[in-house]
């Protein structure tokens, strides 16, 4: 079972929706969630949010969600939850233009989450910040748009997103799908 923490997108039901054909999955209020529950899953999906971190002091995020850095099991973060994971292991956010539309995504670095799609794919953006790639992240993919696309931990199965394939189409179901054979080993 996956749990996806539920950061405040209204595009949460979507991910719920389409891991679900995969595996079970429960959904859960970012703040609902406590570490102490990490052990009744097999994975982790961080949601997006209508949060800008810039325009916050990120740090009540930072201190509730800490167990990311030593997770060892898969995570997903989506967006915020992409961002969050950086943040935690030193990435810097900043603004940039703000991106509402679909993006060629360049696949720069072959890795599971990618099977079954090819080198560039469209997937919907949702946001006006990115984020650097943190130490001990490897980058996976890039687009015009924005540089760190997609991001992978170097020793851990964790994973960031800046895009959102729960409402991209075909290749956001089969990303997130990778996502869940992953989790199911």
């Amino acid at each position: 079972m996956i749990a996806l923490l539920d950061c405040g997108s209204n595009k949460t039901p979507a991910i719920a929706a389409q891991l679900d054909e995969y595996i079970d999955v429960q959904t859960i209020g970012l703040y609902d969630f406590e570490a102490a529950q990490l052990g009744n899953f097999s994975g982790v999906v961080i949601s997006g949010a209508p949060i800008l971190l810039t325009d916050i002091d990120p740090t009540p995020y930072l201190t509730h969600l800490s167990w990311i850095k030593t997770y060892p099991k898969p995570l997903l973060g989506i967006c915020f939850g992409h961002q969050i994971l950086g943040l935690l292991n030193g990435a810097r956010v900043s603004r940039m233009r703000e991106d509402r539309s679909m993006q060629e995504i360049e696949v720069i670095k072959d890795d599971i989450l990618f099977e079954r799609l090819p080198d560039i794919f469209e997937m919907q953006e949702d946001h006006c910040e990115h984020i650097s790639v943190p130490s001990g992240f490897e980058l996976l993919a890039c687009s015009d748009a924005c540089i760190n696309e997609a991001m992978k931990h170097k020793l851990l199965p964790q994973y960031g997103v800046q895009f959102h394939p729960e409402v991209s189409g075909n290749y956001g179901h089969v990303l997130l799908s990778n996502f869940a054979g992953l989790v199911l080993g």
